[in-house]
């Protein structure tokens, strides 16, 4: 089961770290265009090592870490630690503020088939390239991905809450989120979490395409060393975890965004819809939100001038031809995927997660404003899943299209380091 460790962490110096929020970045897959080149003109911005430019930006990344390291931009903690983090965020219709507790460590590299890391999402070749190669450049865990655990009991929180009252961050990131970071270093109490975490599965709730890009990175560097042992730096990786039980865990619905098909017809969409949906037209296309929330097999569909609110209908549930478990073929994304995007629309299940013709998005309103301005043909509007949804998936060994999850609020880049480079653990 899951080995995890303390690390000797890189983060920025003292006299930078004053003004962290400028250097902290949104995650590589849902930084925006606008907020990638905003962040540039910083030149100590984290966006310089975790999504670099240029037409050599693996290169480029590897140039500016050796001079950041060189010049003391980013220092290396003298002892191991765990890092504690926490994140304040509210939600829209919600008057409390949530607080999401966990740690940041590093935990043994697993296969998938070792059932260790359990995923729940495909992953799209490119990006997990893309992954690789900066990480095999830079030999840095640039962000942590994001894991769950689970563990009623609550012990580590106690450990927790006492190292918060010894921040060594606060800031305010792009999503308007409190993100506070503490330091544990006590041996003993470090010997505590790694004591918890021995003998649990892990659910990785963020970062599918991250840790698979490790997962290859560790491979070509097993090849490359003959004296492989299986202790080397390679072999760990990054990780933000949290107790799937504790009262902070939201997930945010991803919506499908469709574009480039070819002799894409409305009225032809809406007639095979009406085989095996209930199709309701909407006046208001801003209600999708609401009429769509706790019906079941139920999405909103937007077209440039048009909205629906669609509903499976039960009997024809029985008709899906996907060599899946029922629990699976259940979820609202799965019928999605078979009865509108393969069946309807003609991109077949394999190639899903390849197809240039599918976006995801979450915010609704860019949703909205995309097939207004005809960038998109249309829009599939999806509900949030559940936590015990992700669960039951991943105890399955199956997965769930790309895409399905965004957990919330997204861990921030730039607080932490973690080096896979021999000599820097």
């Amino acid at each position: 089961m899951a080995e995890i460790r303390p690390l000797r962490a890189w983060r920025y110096n003292s006299t930078l770290a004053e003004k962290i929020e400028k250097l902290t970045s949104p995650l590589f897959d849902v930084v925006s265009e606008k907020q990638r080149f905003a962040l540039y003109n910083y030149p100590y911005n984290s966006i310089h090592l975790s999504v670099p430019i240029g037409e050599r930006p693996a290169e480029n990344a590897i140039r500016i870490l050796k001079r950041w390291k060189k010049d003391g931009v980013i220092v290396q903690d003298p002892v191991p630690g765990i890092y504690v983090y926490y994140q304040y965020f509210t939600l829209p219709g919600h008057v409390q503020e949530f607080c999401r507790k966990g740690f940041i460590c590093n935990i043994r590299l697993y296969d998938w088939d070792e059932n260790v890391i359990l995923r729940h999402e495909n992953t799209m070749p490119r990006s997990v390239n893309d992954r690789s190669t900066l990480l095999a450049k830079t030999e840095l865990n640039v962000s942590p991905t994001h894991g769950l655990f689970f563990d009623d009991s609550f012990e580590l929180e106690s450990y927790m809450d006492q190292s918060m009252q010894r921040p060594v961050y606060h800031a305010e990131d792009y999503q308007g989120v409190r993100d506070v970071l503490s330091v544990i270093q006590d041996e003993d109490i470090i010997n505590r979490f790694v004591a918890k975490i021995k003998g649990k599965r892990i659910i990785l709730a963020d970062g599918h395409h991250r840790y698979a890009g490790a997962l290859d990175c560790r491979k070509a560097m097993m090849t490359d060393n003959p004296h492989h042992s299986g202790d080397e730096e390679y072999n760990f990786h990054l990780m933000y975890l949290t107790n799937t039980e504790g009262d902070d865990l939201r997930i945010l619905p991803t919506h499908r965004l469709i574009k480039g098909l070819d002799n894409f017809d409305e009225s032809a969409i809406l007639g095979k819809l009406r085989q095996n949906f209930t199709v309701k037209p909407l006046t208001n296309a801003c209600d999708i939100d609401a009429v769509i929330l706790g019906q079941k097999w139920t999405f909103g569909v937007l077209f440039k001038e048009n909205a629906y609110r669609i509903r499976l209908k039960p009997e024809v549930f029985a008709s899906m031809r996907w060599n899946l478990p029922a629990e699976i073929k259940n979820l609202d994304l799965t019928v999605m995927h078979y009865f509108i995007i393969e069946d309807i629309l003609g991109i077949p299940g394999a190639l899903q997660n390849k197809s240039e013709c599918i976006e995801y998005q979450r915010n609704f309103p860019e949703c909205l404003s995309k097939v207004v301005k005809s960038e998109v043909q249309m829009a599939l509007i999806t509900r949030n899943i559940s936590i015990n949804d992700v669960k039951t998936v991943c105890h399955s060994g199956c997965t769930m299209p790309t895409k399905s999850t965004f957990f919330y609020p997204k861990v921030v880049c730039g607080f932490v380091f973690g080096s896979i480079r021999e000599g820097e653990d």
